[in-house]
């Protein structure tokens, strides 16, 4: 009876010791795909109907979802900090950071959408892995299937925001290749990651003054023909706040995710020079033409990059807590 009871000790930390290298070697750990399939199997699902509804009404909600992301994941991580209001505690969230105003947009969708949730599974997906998820689906239906993948979840959502913090972290559009890598690999993201995640670009607009000093203004590489459509739209003098027009990003497909984007660094024909950076290197301006030449190399591509930036710095276990609402934090 001892020598069964022992044998079963040995078999019970085999099996414990096989379970923690598996997590621990998961490409996801700490987070996991179906994270909620006990804990609410339809979060997937009602987060999706929103998104497909939301870009439905103006695909510039899909660009939304999938910007936010980046803008939360690299200040905090991925904590969904970006989502918190001013209070008399916390009068400057990262929100009110120059990075994100007014430029961010698509809080009242994560709202939407944390209702909708709430309504099916109260107080158990955090506005972190809301995030995450639309922005998944974004990616999915504004590329008409060809991003297609799982988002890894078990994200918590996080109680600090600051305004000084985008502004450590989120470079300028004006930024050269240098200061863009330097800002991915303190996220633990490298130059692959950069030139694939930049392709986001190919959707969404822009306002005149993230470019209008830097590359109409002044002597840069942009396409003769794109500058005088941009001197048109734009004036001169447009700053933040005052008077600031919308252009889209891409003028050949704008409201599809693809890989049009590079076609357009190749012919200068984007907006800004942290886009016209990837082209000052050898190793990323041959990222660049084989993103643009070669059919179906960026899209599983970028959906890798998306998952890895979605895992920077999260928050899991009993660190955070799950709000109750995305913009404030749980005082109770």
């Amino acid at each position: 009876m001892a020598a069964g009871a022992a044998k079963l000790n040995v078999l019970l930390a085999c099996a414990l010791l096989l379970l923690a290298v598996g997590c621990k070697a998961s490409p996801y750990w700490p987070l996991e795909i179906g994270f909620y399939h006990d804990k609410c199997p339809q979060a997937e699902s009602v987060v999706k109907g929103v998104m497909e509804y939301a870009i439905s009404k103006n695909p510039g909600n899909g660009a939304a979802m999938i910007r936010m992301l980046f803008h939360d994941c690299f200040v905090e991580g991925c904590d969904a900090s970006i989502f918190l209001d001013p209070t008399p505690f916390s009068p400057t969230p990262e929100k009110l950071s120059p990075p994100n105003d007014p430029s961010v947009r698509g809080f009242e969708l994560i709202d939407a959408i944390k209702e909708a949730v709430e309504a099916v599974c109260p107080g158990v997906v955090s506005c972190a892995d809301i995030l995450a998820f639309a922005a998944r689906d974004a990616s999915c239906i504004l590329s008409k299937g060809t991003v297609a993948f799982d988002m890894p979840s078990g994200r918590r959502d996080g109680t600090f925001s600051n305004a000084s913090e985008p502004l450590k972290f989120l470079v300028p559009p004006t930024s050269n290749l240098s200061d863009l890598l330097d800002s991915f690999v303190v996220k633990g993201l490298n130059a692959e990651d950069l030139v694939i995640l930049s392709g986001a670009h190919t959707i969404g607009r822009s306002h005149c003054s993230s470019f209008v000093s830097d590359r109409l203004n002044t002597p840069s590489d942009i396409n003769g023909s794109l500058a005088w459509f941009l001197r048109s739209q734009c004036p001169a003098d447009a700053t933040p706040g005052g008077n600031d027009p919308v252009v889209m990003q891409d003028m050949v497909t704008p409201n599809v995710l693809d890989r049009q984007y590079y076609k357009n660094v190749l012919s200068h024909t984007v907006l800004f020079t942290s886009d016209a950076a990837l082209l000052t290197s050898e190793e990323t301006a041959r990222m660049v033409e084989d993103n643009a030449n070669i059919p179906g190399w960026w899209e599983g591509r970028f959906a890798k990059s998306m998952v890895k930036m979605a895992g920077v710095e999260v928050k899991t276990g009993d660190q955070g807590q799950i709000r109750k609402n995305c913009r404030a934090i749980n005082y109770h």
